[in-house]
């Protein structure tokens, strides 16, 4: 996945997620939301074929970035849960 940074400030991120989809950025922006840390999580695709544009603003001094990439790791956690289920 290439992220491209548009905007990145101590509580501030705008990213865009090259080739990412409703899908993904649905989840996403839902876990990143978990984060009580979290003041806004959200996401625009512009145009139907345009890539999402991402933006996590953060309350006091947490890094958005750590954020953004802890909401990954749990994302993938979760998956890996669920395919070790369906093996069963």
């Amino acid at each position: 996945m290439i992220v491209k940074v548009l905007e990145l400030e101590s509580n501030k991120a705008r990213l865009v997620l090259q080739g990412e989809g409703h899908t993904f950025m649905n989840a996403l922006t839902d876990e990143i939301l978990r984060d009580p840390s979290v003041d806004v999580a959200t996401y625009i695709i512009e145009f139907q074929f345009s890539d999402p544009e991402l933006l996590v603003t953060t309350k006091g001094r947490k890094d958005p970035l750590v954020v953004i990439r802890d909401a990954c790791k749990r994302l993938s956690k979760n998956c890996d849960k669920l395919i070790k289920g369906l093996g069963k």
